[in-house]
């Protein structure tokens, strides 16, 4: 089993820049990569050679601008993966709004 890593950094600051970006996501979900973090996206694949089609995949739908990368690893690498949390941020209460006598 293969896992095929894919992210990115992609412009979005026109409007045709973030259609690209926009399309470019969906087409990734259509075919089958789920979100591991902001711009990080992955998929199991069966194979060696079937992960080689979604990476096809990937070079057909790329976008005119910015900057894809794509890492083919194996299950046993994938497994080996470390996640550090930190601590979760706790809200800090906001100003109290300024009292008005007049």
């Amino acid at each position: 089993m293969m896992w095929v890593i894919t992210m990115f950094d992609l412009p979005v600051d026109t409007q045709k820049a973030r259609y690209d970006y926009t399309q470019f996501r969906k087409k990734l979900l259509e075919d089958g990569f789920q979100q591991m973090q902001y711009s990080v996206y992955a998929r199991a694949c069966p194979s060696r050679e079937n992960a080689t089609v979604h990476i096809q995949r990937i070079e057909a739908a790329l976008p005119p601008d910015g900057e894809v990368r794509l890492l083919s690893i194996t299950d046993k690498q994938f497994e080996r993966m470390r996640i550090f949390w930190g601590s979760k941020r706790i809200l800090t209460t906001s100003a109290p709004s300024q009292l008005q006598l007049f």
